[in-house]
């Protein structure tokens, strides 16, 4: 048998259990030494010899934390730990037209729960500056906007605003990232209302809540303005427990 012969049946060793091993240890390690962003870590020859596998093994798990956002190089300094951007690490596998059914329901739950929840937010840190935008945002708007269909950019700059109006740079990027989600969700027409709509507080209605209500009352007008979401959300969730 020659060499050639030999090469063909030999195969690449698989070391991806061996990858994900150093990948947790590193992290336990992190926690443990209790390290903050800025703080920098081992060269991969010293984390090789250290930890007795080969710098192959050590740069596939850092080029893992460097993925998800836990280090990354700076000049002069190495590899050093970083606070990781949740949206960033979200945004990789938060892909709507490959999400189920189910997970996209989910996320448009979180999105009404959020938007509720934000209310107090919302209240508490809102200035004249943000009341005017919102006032020259819902102009357009009439009296009774029930059966009214706005464009989503409509939509989106009204309620874009609210999250910004939060004060939580997360929260308003964590909004972004969902956008794609929820507008899959209205194409696909996965959310399905049954009966007649009901009566919800209109962009305008929040407007003057904001300006002249109470946290209360603002965060029932929220909730009332999302109402007809949820009725639709519980009338496709019969209709898959129908099926």
């Amino acid at each position: 048998m020659d060499n050639q012969d030999l090469r063909l049946d030999l195969k690449a060793i698989d070391t991806s259990s061996l990858v994900d091993k150093v990948e947790m240890r590193l992290i336990e390690v992190f926690i443990y030494r209790e390290l903050k962003p800025g703080d920098s870590i081992p060269k991969e020859t010293e984390l090789a010899v250290i930890m007795g596998v080969s710098r192959t093994v050590i740069r596939e798990s850092l080029n893992r934390l460097k993925t998800m956002g836990l280090i990354e190089s700076k000049k002069h300094k190495g590899t050093v730990i970083k606070s990781p951007d949740l949206s960033v690490i979200l945004s990789k596998s938060l892909i709507p037209r490959i999400l189920d059914a189910k997970t996209l329901m989910d996320v448009f739950e979180m999105r009404l729960a959020l938007e509720v929840g934000m209310a107090d937010f919302i209240f508490a840190r809102k200035t004249d500056a943000d009341i005017r935008e919102l006032e020259e945002i819902v102009e357009i708007e009439p009296e009774r906007s029930d059966q009214i269909l706005f464009d989503v950019d409509h939509e989106l700059k009204f309620h874009g605003k609210l999250y910004q109006m939060t004060g939580n740079t997360t929260l308003e990027d964590f909004q972004n990232l969902l956008l794609p989600a929820f507008q899959h969700v209205y194409n696909i027409g996965l959310l399905k209302m049954k009966g007649k709509r009901k009566r919800y507080k209109s962009h305008k209605e929040l407007v003057a809540l904001l300006k002249k209500g109470t946290p209360d009352e603002f965060r029932e007008g929220m909730r009332r303005h999302l109402e007809n979401h949820f009725v639709r959300i519980l009338s496709a969730g019969e209709d898959h427990t129908s099926q």
